[in-house]
Protein backbone atom coordinates (compact mmCIF):
# COMPACT_ATOMS: atom_id res chain seq x y z
CA UNK A 1 0.00 0.00 0.00
CA UNK A 2 3.02 2.20 0.35
CA UNK A 3 3.84 3.23 -3.20
CA UNK A 4 7.19 4.93 -2.80
CA UNK A 5 10.59 3.27 -2.54
CA UNK A 6 11.77 5.40 0.32
CA UNK A 7 13.55 4.57 3.52
CA UNK A 8 11.44 4.93 6.62
CA UNK A 9 13.23 5.70 9.88
CA UNK A 10 11.61 3.60 12.61
CA UNK A 11 12.73 4.32 16.16
CA UNK A 12 10.32 2.01 17.96
CA UNK A 13 7.09 0.06 17.71
CA UNK A 14 3.73 0.49 19.35
CA UNK A 15 1.00 -2.15 19.18
CA UNK A 16 -2.53 -1.05 19.96
CA UNK A 17 -6.04 -0.67 18.65
CA UNK A 18 -7.64 1.80 21.04
CA UNK A 19 -6.87 5.18 19.48
CA UNK A 20 -6.87 7.16 22.72
CA UNK A 21 -4.29 4.81 24.23
CA UNK A 22 -2.15 4.90 21.08
CA UNK A 23 -2.25 8.70 21.23
CA UNK A 24 -0.96 8.67 24.80
CA UNK A 25 1.73 5.99 24.38
CA UNK A 26 3.14 5.92 20.83
CA UNK A 27 6.08 8.18 20.03
CA UNK A 28 7.32 10.13 17.03
CA UNK A 29 8.90 7.90 14.34
CA UNK A 30 7.37 4.74 15.79
CA UNK A 31 5.77 2.09 13.60
CA UNK A 32 2.21 1.49 14.72
CA UNK A 33 0.86 -2.06 14.49
CA UNK A 34 -2.94 -2.29 14.56
CA UNK A 35 -6.01 -4.04 13.20
CA UNK A 36 -7.84 -0.71 12.85
CA UNK A 37 -8.45 0.37 9.27
CA UNK A 38 -10.74 3.41 9.37
CA UNK A 39 -9.68 6.93 8.40
CA UNK A 40 -9.04 8.01 12.01
CA UNK A 41 -5.82 5.95 12.11
CA UNK A 42 -4.34 8.39 9.61
CA UNK A 43 -5.23 11.35 11.81
CA UNK A 44 -3.52 9.70 14.79
CA UNK A 45 -0.42 8.87 12.73
CA UNK A 46 -0.22 12.45 11.47
CA UNK A 47 -0.72 13.95 14.92
CA UNK A 48 2.01 11.79 16.46
CA UNK A 49 4.32 11.94 13.41
CA UNK A 50 4.50 8.16 13.26
CA UNK A 51 6.85 6.49 10.79
CA UNK A 52 4.13 4.23 9.39
CA UNK A 53 1.02 2.22 10.10
CA UNK A 54 1.15 -1.56 9.76
CA UNK A 55 -2.24 -3.25 9.49
CA UNK A 56 -2.07 -6.89 10.56
CA UNK A 57 -4.28 -9.98 10.27
CA UNK A 58 -4.95 -9.18 6.58
CA UNK A 59 -7.59 -6.62 7.53
CA UNK A 60 -9.03 -4.66 4.61
CA UNK A 61 -8.10 -0.99 4.70
CA UNK A 62 -10.86 1.37 3.61
CA UNK A 63 -10.20 3.28 0.38
CA UNK A 64 -10.78 6.62 2.09
CA UNK A 65 -8.10 5.66 4.62
CA UNK A 66 -5.60 4.85 1.87
CA UNK A 67 -6.39 8.05 -0.02
CA UNK A 68 -5.95 10.23 3.07
CA UNK A 69 -2.70 8.46 3.99
CA UNK A 70 -1.37 9.00 0.48
CA UNK A 71 -2.36 12.69 0.62
CA UNK A 72 -0.47 13.10 3.91
CA UNK A 73 2.45 10.88 2.86
CA UNK A 74 1.87 8.39 5.68
CA UNK A 75 2.91 4.88 4.67
CA UNK A 76 0.40 2.12 5.36
CA UNK A 77 1.55 -1.48 5.10
CA UNK A 78 -0.61 -4.59 5.28
CA UNK A 79 0.36 -8.11 6.34
CA UNK A 80 -1.30 -11.42 7.10
CA UNK A 81 0.96 -11.75 10.17
CA UNK A 82 -0.44 -11.36 13.67
CA UNK A 83 0.67 -8.36 15.71
CA UNK A 84 2.67 -10.68 17.96
CA UNK A 85 4.44 -12.46 15.10
CA UNK A 86 5.29 -9.21 13.36
CA UNK A 87 6.57 -7.59 16.54
CA UNK A 88 8.83 -10.60 17.19
CA UNK A 89 10.30 -10.26 13.69
CA UNK A 90 10.81 -6.52 14.15
CA UNK A 91 12.53 -7.15 17.48
CA UNK A 92 14.86 -9.66 15.78
CA UNK A 93 15.74 -6.87 13.32
CA UNK A 94 16.68 -4.61 16.23
CA UNK A 95 13.52 -2.48 16.25
CA UNK A 96 12.18 -2.29 19.80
Amino acid sequence: MCEKDEIIEVEGVYIGDLLSVVMSKAKKNYAWITIQTHINIVAVAELLELACIIVVENMEVANETLEKAKELNIPIFKTSESAYSLSCKMCEMGIK
